[in-house]
């Protein structure tokens, strides 16, 4: 299994950027997806995830009405649009999945990409 995460840079605040994650090796449509982001000597922080389905999605409260998460299950493919970011937003960002329903919960994901670093300057 593989989660390749991509789409990470510098940006100025109130910027965007895309981040996708392909994944393969896995039956991506029996998956929830998560992103989660992590700054440097700090833990792991839930972003957001999305069903299987894409039917439901759920987002931390700090990126609510900023961020947006999507998947392609065609594709193979999880995306996180993030608009009006700001500088606590830099982080390396990395998608998880896991099968069943969606969690903040990251040790209840069972796979990992390796993650996308988000730079966002003031």
């Amino acid at each position: 299994v593989q989660l390749q995460a991509s789409g990470g840079g510098l940006v100025q605040a109130g910027g965007s950027l895309r981040l996708s994650c392909a994944a393969s090796g896995l039956p991506f449509s029996n998956y929830a997806m998560g992103w989660f982001r992590q700054v440097p000597g700090k833990g792991r922080e839930f972003v957001a995830a999305i069903t299987w389905s894409g039917g439901t999605t759920y987002y931390a409260d700090s990126v609510k009405g900023r961020f947006t998460i999507s998947r392609d299950n065609a594709k193979n493919t999880v995306r996180l649009e993030m608009n009006s970011l700001k500088p606590e937003d830099t982080a390396v960002y990395s998608c998880a999945a896991r099968q069943r329903t969606i969690t903040t919960n990251e040790g209840l994901y069972r796979y990992w990409g390796q993650g996308t670093l988000v730079t966002v300057s003031s």
